[in-house]
């Protein structure tokens, strides 16, 4: 039974409603703050460091990240405090989550960052943590809650991780346990929602199992595989994750749980997130889609190489002869020297593309990401 009006009060023997977020996946209880202003795109994705000591077969990390001591904000690689400012403000940021590998291999810089977020943005900006939780003393739980730290998620993969969690419950902050589905595998999540409800855990969050380039050889020697249809789904995680969620909604009165589906990360989470950063950064010239894409139109000479001083000079002689000849605008006109290209509104291009290609130029319509890579998704030639 999917509900979207409020709660019960959970009382003995009355069954708990289960809702559906903006983003349409299941929860009961309370959504954690910390996913809501995911779901809406409001989180800088702040990952501290590639590096983790517990080697989960079923990490999803990316090739350029797992295992390096790199640091990123969203797509960015941050080498300077100030490039994780400008991401944070250019991104329409309300809050970060952060994570890793894992945080606490790192401790200092993650506490540095809690500090200097809290410090730029003010003490409503919203910041979670992701960890095991084998890192996580008395001393640094104390020290991240008196940064600021408003949630903190454990993934737990020992004993020593759930005395993390019990420790961390000691604090005023949002204590909350986030682990993958395995198919499968919804007796041993049973058992871990019985001890949240028991010690006064506030949310567990169940997450679809993902397959990724750095985990399918893993999870393929396992017998897993890709769900019928999906992207990056493996088959039988959303069955055990729903059937832990129905013997949450019947068994725990106090304790909220939601399944996040991996459609959610990019049909919600990214094109949200996408969304704020391409409104902020898009030029005069540049359409933004429903997509939370830019969608604009391309002049290219020829040779297109940009390692000649003649071909840049073509450039700018093109935006003089548009501007003349064709009377455009100049917000509407830009050269971009690292693609080598001159840049305007995609239907001004439609109009002009026939003279400009009898000139012996190359004419197009593209679509990018509104992120710090640019990465180019459509190229149409006109």
């Amino acid at each position: 039974m999917v509900d979207k009006g409020s709660d019960s009060e959970g009382k003995k023997g009355r069954k708990r409603r289960v809702r559906k977020n903006v983003g349409g996946s299941p929860y009961i209880g309370k959504l954690p703050r910390g996913c809501e202003l995911c779901l809406e795109g409001a989180k800088l994705v702040l990952l501290v460091t590639g590096l983790c000591d517990s080697k989960c077969y079923y990490c999803p990390l990316s090739e350029g990240r797992k295992g390096k001591d790199v640091i990123y904000a969203n797509e960015r690689r941050v080498l300077r405090d100030e490039e994780l400012l400008k991401e944070g403000r250019i991104s329409g940021a309300e809050g970060a989550g952060i994570t890793g590998g894992e945080p606490f291999m790192v401790f200092e810089r993650t506490l540095h960052y809690v500090k200097f977020l809290k410090g730029e943005f003010g003490a409503g900006f919203h910041i979670h943590l992701y960890t095991t939780g084998k890192m996580a003393t008395i001393e640094r739980l104390e020290s991240l809650y008196e940064a600021g730290l408003d949630e903190i998620r454990f993934h737990p993969v020992s004993r020593v991780s759930l005395g993390s969690l019990r420790e961390a419950l000691e604090y005023d902050w949002k204590v909350g346990v986030e682990v993958p589905a395995i198919p499968q595998g919804e007796v041993k999540l049973i058992e871990i929602a019985r001890y949240l409800e028991e010690v006064g855990v506030h949310f567990f969050n169940i997450n679809e199992m993902e397959i990724s380039e750095t985990n399918f050889k893993e999870l393929e020697k396992r017998g897993f595989r890709l769900r019928e249809g999906a992207i990056a789904a493996v088959e039988g995680s959303e069955e055990a994750a729903l059937k832990v969620l129905e013997w949450c909604r019947e068994n725990v009165r106090k304790l909220s749980v939601h399944y996040c589906p991996t459609w959610i990360k990019d049909g919600v989470q990214l094109r949200n997130r996408l969304l704020r950063r391409a409104r902020n950064v898009a030029r005069p010239y540049q359409e933004v889609t429903e997509e939370g894409l830019l969608y604009f139109g391309v002049i290219e000479t020829i040779s297109c190489r940009g390692d000649s001083e003649e071909e840049r000079d073509q450039l700018e002689r093109i935006v003089r002869m548009l501007r003349r000849s064709f009377e455009v605008p100049v917000e509407m006109l830009r050269v971009n020297p690292k693609k080598v290209r001159v840049e305007t509104a995609w239907y001004i291009l439609e109009e002009i593309a026939p003279y400009l290609k009898r000139k012996g130029l190359k004419c197009a319509t593209v679509e990018e990401y509104p992120t710090k890579d640019r990465l180019q998704t459509l190229y149409l030639p006109l």
